[in-house]
């Protein structure tokens, strides 16, 4: 059986040296493993690494790809607690330059999301739900 876990997310960057300093504006810290070439933050639950994506795609044994302007089939999530922390965390990505795609608005499931991409359109939603659980480090257990 497959751990069912995740640890670390890879973003491909175009631009290594801009999408790194996006997260760095959020106020997010990067870990002593960082480096020139790759950069990894820290996250309540993993690590987000961002890496050259033509390094990532030889290392990964596919072929590269240019680079795509729409949705790429994956978001991202920041999770909140509370619903007004929805309005403030879009509102602190937009100061950081961030592309607002969606508004926060209250969603049909009983929460409150908005959705906004970074500079290379990787898709991230921030959303509060009202039964999620975090662990004691911030993690994400249940929603």
């Amino acid at each position: 059986m497959v751990m069912q876990r995740v640890s670390l997310i890879t973003i491909g960057a175009y631009h290594l040296p801009e999408l790194r300093s996006f997260y760095q504006s959020l106020g997010w810290e990067e870990t002593e493993i960082s480096s020139d070439n790759y950069a990894v933050f820290k996250t309540a639950g993993v690590l987000l690494s961002i890496f050259p994506i033509a390094e990532l795609a030889k290392d990964a044994g596919v072929e590269f790809a240019q680079k795509q302007e729409t949705f790429h089939g994956v978001t991202l999530a920041i999770n909140v607690d509370t619903a007004s922390q929805v309005d403030e965390t879009i509102e602190e990505i937009r100061q950081a330059g961030g592309k607002i795609l969606r508004e926060p608005s209250d969603a049909f499931w009983g929460g409150r999301t908005a959705y906004f991409a970074d500079p290379e359109n990787n898709l991230w939603e921030v959303a509060w739900n009202p039964s999620s659980l975090f662990d004691e480090r911030g993690a994400l257990i249940s929603f």
